[in-house]
């Protein structure tokens, strides 16, 4: 039997126990009438869950669908988050569910995926803080605020791009996805020039972060993960004989030198940085195009108060969050905001549900510019796992939206927009609008 097709059996066993299965249980709660397993795969809710995240949240604090528990309530959900009873799902040997173990054992070691140790995003702590220790300074305010001038650079660039090719654009693949891919890729030192191959591979990326892919989906997300690990593994090759005075190299610096990272540290490091710091902020600027084109009203408070646009980025990130779930699993029996959760059991946080609890804020459903606690949402997780390039995507959210209804003041759509696949990130895929005819050629 041939390498290829070995690889190939090994990969369906990989999506049989991770996916397959869920797939098959989810979907047989789903034809029981089960609204958390409908938010999982039937594609009209996900297209709009919200008013089904206001029935599980009516429905109780936790609920149990039999394969996971469920929580839309903002204080249940902040607790869980925060509490060193409960770690990621994918975290060590021995905190996963006995069938994830046996799934890595059985189908054998794929890609280094983003949800598979020693990523950030399945590790927990002693790790997971030794990682994040290593760059957490490049993600830092200061670090941040240093970084605004050339985002609203970079900004300009593209849309002078825009404003040169028509009256026409797709606000997702013209700009929203090219401005967080150009900065992420300079504050790295990979190669800028590869930025639109960097979102197909993240895009394959995001699809491992949903359970119950389908064999297609799974298999595109091994091959785009399997090509951004093969690109990294040779750009370290790169940086060792070229170092620089950016991120990338110096955590080859950590692996070569000082020795405090693996091989696969470095590796899913690296790729993580990279992907992750683009998928965030693509999905915000686009839906916050959608929310702003949708909101006429709110825009104009902004073009008024153009000191408002801080808030009214938290307001798109609590409305429309661009990560919608996130899971946790009890490591003991305990007791958290009042509900018991027993050892192994998995509680699946349901973040667009609570960022739109009526207990924390007012008519919750409202897109409100102006509201006051906008920023309680829990779009970038909470506790140890809080996103570490927040005050990144932030930045880059109101500079890329501001920048964009500055120079484009009547853009409006131009056409239905289509929506990625994906469950865990929320965003879109494409949006055409059309273009202020002032601006077009200036």
């Amino acid at each position: 039997m041939g390498t290829a097709v070995v690889d190939e059996v090994r990969r369906t066993i990989r999506w049989g126990l991770r996916h397959g299965l869920v797939r098959r249980a989810v979907g047989k709660r789903m034809q029981a009438g089960d609204l958390t397993a409908q938010l999982m795969l039937d594609p009209a809710t996900i297209a709009d869950p919200f008013p089904h995240y206001a029935t599980v949240r009516a429905q109780g604090r936790l609920i149990d669908n039999t394969v996971v528990l469920n929580t839309a309530h903002h204080d249940l959900a902040v607790a869980i988050l925060r509490s060193s009873d409960f770690g990621v799902v994918g975290g060590p040997s021995g905190r996963a569910p006995a069938a994830l173990r046996y799934a890595v054992r059985a189908g054998g070691r794929g890609p280094l995926g983003p949800v598979e140790p020693p990523s950030m995003l399945a590790t927990d702590p002693p790790d997971h803080t030794r990682y994040r220790k290593l760059v957490t300074r490049a993600f830092s305010a200061r670090a941040v605020a240093a970084l605004r001038s050339r985002t609203e650079e970079i900004a300009a660039d593209l849309l002078d791009t825009m404003a040169g090719n028509g009256a026409g654009a797709d606000v997702i693949g013209d700009y929203a996805s090219l401005l967080p891919a150009t900065v992420i890729a300079e504050m790295l030192g990979a190669p800028v020039e590869m930025r639109r191959q960097f979102l197909e591979w993240g895009e394959g990326a995001a699809l491992s972060l949903d359970a119950g892919l389908t064999f297609s989906q799974f298999r595109r997300s091994e091959r785009d993960i399997a090509a951004l690990q093969e690109w990294m593994t040779g750009h370290f090759a790169h940086l060792r004989r070229h170092p620089g005075d950016n991120i990338l190299s110096a955590l080859v610096h950590q692996h070569d030198d000082e020795g405090r990272l693996s091989e696969d540290e470095l590796t899913s490091i690296a790729m993580l940085l990279l992907a992750a710091g683009f998928e965030t902020t693509v999905n915000l600027i686009g839906n916050g195009v959608a929310q702003l084109c949708a909101h006429p009203d709110q825009l104009a408070l902004l073009r008024e108060e153009p000191a408002r646009w801080p808030r009214a980025v938290d307001e798109i990130l609590r409305v429309d969050s661009p990560v919608q779930r996130t899971g946790r699993i009890a490591q003991r029996d305990t007791e958290v905001a009042g509900e018991r959760v027993r050892r192994g059991q998995v509680v699946v946080v349901l973040i667009g549900g609570a960022n739109r609890d009526p207990a924390v804020f007012a008519d919750p459903d409202r897109f409100d510019v102006t509201r006051e606690n906008a920023g309680e949402h829990l779009a970038f997780s909470s506790g140890p796992h809080f996103c570490l390039g927040a005050g990144l995507a932030r930045m880059e959210g109101e500079v890329g939206l501001r920048a964009l209804f500055d120079r484009f003041p009547d853009l409006t759509p131009a056409g239905p927009p289509r929506r990625r696949p994906t469950r865990v990130l929320r965003g879109y895929h494409a949006m055409p609008v059309r273009l202020s005819p002032a601006a077009v050629g200036a």
